[in-house]
């Protein structure tokens, strides 16, 4: 039964199917409807927050007791089983109210990502996670997605392409959904990938969206958080530049339409650790983006985004999107880096003007670029109302490299 598009409802209603026989479907509310998926990041339990250390960053709050405390019932949730969705008259049975045991083994960035819908706009909000921990991108890819990218032409794509897309995303598709929120790359990045996993999230975006008949579908994704991987042995060699390399070809995936991009710099307390504990953070910083494209609210979603570089005798101007003024800072703006003729980086002092920062570094009299947070261990302070800068660097080979078309 396909259903004419409804007007959103906060009270419960009930629907009875008649034929041969009768199905009664009962406390049913109408609202938005959100997709998560990815590795472990994205399926990470509210349960674990009860066991988490406190955090250091204190102004971001610790919900360390919401199970608990929640009792929404205008959040409602859907745990994907690889399992039960290969199953006739199983999709229905999936959905439960956001508290108890069934928001325990829920996704926290997907619960706190809907919480915050729900409390600002008012309506029932739904979201679907359909995670596996310690997957790579392919699984969660249509097979026919690579054929139609130029860039894997006459590769074989590795990783077993669909093996969790067939399951775990196609029968979704049955659903009517407002977006889609995506929290993977570890394993990825673990393989030294730059821009063929760039093309590979372009194949995903352009798959997920081809299977729900929408090419603009919203697509909004987080950014893999500061991890030692330089310090990690396995196939591939790991550097200090091996992750902002793969933040670089996460953030190309901004260049297409209708998608965002959460920054994570400022959320790993302990870099030993893959799976960083600010996950309400994330699921908050998920919905300003969602808030501010799809429900039009008028919010700042995204801290300084690198725009373009001039080159001024000794001092570097770099001009950032999306900001009218970067704010103000009391301490020293810190996490830029200038490089002379010789390729060699210095620290840089950083001074704002309106939408610019101008950069200059004792010794370097004719800078040729610069960058900011280029380390697996970021320390820059280079906000906009609470939101980290994205990392980058002037010399971004990605920019000509990849094609949106």
């Amino acid at each position: 039964v396909v259903l004419a598009p409804l007007k959103t409802s906060a009270s419960p209603q009930k629907m009875t199917i008649s034929g041969i026989n009768k199905i009664v479907l009962e406390n049913i509310l109408v609202g938005e409807v959100w997709l998560c998926s990815g590795q472990s990041n994205m399926e990470y339990a509210m349960r674990k927050l009860a066991k988490i250390p406190k955090p250091k960053n204190e102004k971001l709050g610790f919900p360390s007791d919401e199970v608990a405390k929640a009792k929404n019932k205008q959040i409602r949730i859907f745990l994907v089983n690889r399992k039960a969705l290969i199953k006739p008259d199983s999709i229905h049975k999936s959905w439960a109210i956001a508290q108890d045991s069934a928001l325990r083994n829920f996704s926290a960035v997907g619960y706190f990502f809907a919480k915050e819908l729900q409390e600002k706009l008012g309506i029932p909000i739904g979201v679907i996670s359909s995670a596996v921990p310690g997957s790579a991108i392919e699984p969660w890819i249509a097979n026919e997605a690579f054929a139609n990218e130029p860039f894997f032409a006459n590769q074989k794509v590795g990783n077993d392409p669909s093996k969790f897309y067939t399951p775990m995303i196609e029968p979704l598709t049955k659903f009517s959904l407002r977006g889609f929120l995506w929290y993977q790359g570890e394993t990825n990045c673990f393989l030294g990938e730059t821009i063929s996993y760039a093309y590979k999230m372009k194949a995903l975006i352009n798959s997920w969206r081809k299977a729900w008949k929408d090419e603009k579908m919203p697509f909004y994704y987080v950014q893999i958080a500061p991890y030692n991987y330089a310090k990690t042995t396995g196939k591939v060699v790991m550097a200090a530049n091996t992750e902002p390399e793969f933040w670089e070809a996460q953030a190309q995936l901004l260049r297409l339409p209708n998608t965002g991009m959460v920054v994570t710099t400022d959320l790993n307390d302990n870099q030993e650790d893959l799976h960083p504990t600010y996950k309400w953070e994330i699921g908050r910083r998920l919905s300003l983006i969602a808030l501010a494209k799809d429900y039009q609210k008028k919010i700042n979603y995204a801290g300084p985004i690198f725009s373009s570089a001039n080159y001024l005798d000794s001092t570097v101007v770099l001009k950032f999107d999306n900001l009218k003024n970067l704010q103000k800072m009391s301490n020293p703006i810190t996490g830029f880096e200038i490089a002379g003729e010789n390729g060699e980086y210095k620290p840089a002092t950083a001074k704002i003007v309106g939408n610019m920062v101008l950069l200059k570094a004792d010794k370097i009299s004719k800078p040729i670029a610069a960058r900011y947070n280029w380390t697996e261990n970021p320390t820059g302070n280079f906000y906009q109302n609470g939101l980290p800068a994205l990392p980058f660097r002037t010399n971004n080979p990605l920019t000509n490299q990849f094609k949106i078309n």
